[in-house]
């Protein structure tokens, strides 16, 4: 076992299953979600996905950070549509273009818990990926063209590489005594800098890749073969239930409103 996969053992039960299960699972809880604007069905999910979130094997703190800008945008978009939303039933406050009425406010509450219920399993569930894992579950997996998946995985692992290139182009263009004002001006002269470094180093990247073979039609091997089986099949099966169970009560209950027919 490499010292990459102890580590995941370490995390917790989900942090060492496929990337596209954890992909698949996402999609199937998202999907219904989507359909639907009620807060039942997205408050259901919400309770039902708080398990999956105990096994993601992340702490406290680092749950609460990685999901920090779910738990900012929920309320801030609950507000928004509060305020600016349709207005339907009683009208509790109105000035300008802000009227808050009942259907505003139910509105409101729906998408609170839909941007929390969507926004959450997505972001715990691929704390644990690696770029390189979810690449060859893609193309192993799901048989998505190799040669994409390969570029697109190239170009992520570069991303990091801008923070320090952004970073040298300041400290040089500080030597030169060019960077002590023009501040708009330094930072388009910057974005425009960085953009032709980063258009030179892919092509650069591409030569390469093809010189390597990446770009031929024959068979494709792996370094690591990527499995899909029966805990990636029980995530699946638990996305889907935690939909499924979300619809039902939502419709028990007479609170589902599909999106097209509001």
């Amino acid at each position: 076992m490499s010292a990459l996969d102890q580590r995941r053992d370490r995390r917790g039960p989900i942090a060492g299953i496929n990337p596209v299960a954890k992909l698949g699972a996402a999609l199937l809880i998202g999907a219904p979600l989507i359909l639907t604007i009620d807060w039942v069905s997205a408050a259901t999910a919400l309770a039902l996905e708080s398990v999956l979130f105990v096994f993601a094997g992340l702490t406290w703190r680092e749950f609460w950070v990685r999901t920090s800008p779910v738990w900012i945008a929920a309320p801030l978009t609950a507000v928004t549509i509060a305020l600016y939303g349709a207005v339907d039933g009683q009208i509790f406050f109105e000035w300008f273009l802000v009227r808050v009425s009942e259907g505003s406010l139910d509105l409101a509450l729906a998408t609170f818990f839909r941007v929390l219920a969507i926004g959450l399993p997505a972001v715990v569930l691929f704390v644990t990926v690696d770029p390189t894992d979810l690449a060859d579950g893609l193309a192993q997996i799901l048989r998505l063209p190799s040669r994409f998946v390969l570029g697109a995985l190239a170009g992520m692992r570069l991303i990091g590489l801008l923070t320090d290139d952004w970073r040298a182009l300041a400290l040089a263009r500080r030597a030169r005594g060019v960077a002590d004002q023009g501040r708009i001006r330094r930072l388009f002269g910057m974005a425009f800098a960085l953009l032709v470094l980063s258009i030179r180093r892919g092509s650069k990247l591409a030569t390469a890749m093809e010189a390597r073979g990446f770009g031929g039609s024959g068979t494709r091997t792996w370094a690591r073969e990527s499995r899909f089986g029966g805990r990636e099949w029980m995530l699946l099966a638990v996305g889907a239930a935690i939909s499924a169970i979300a619809v039902t009560v939502s419709v028990a209950t007479g609170s589902w409103t599909f999106i097209l027919g509001r």
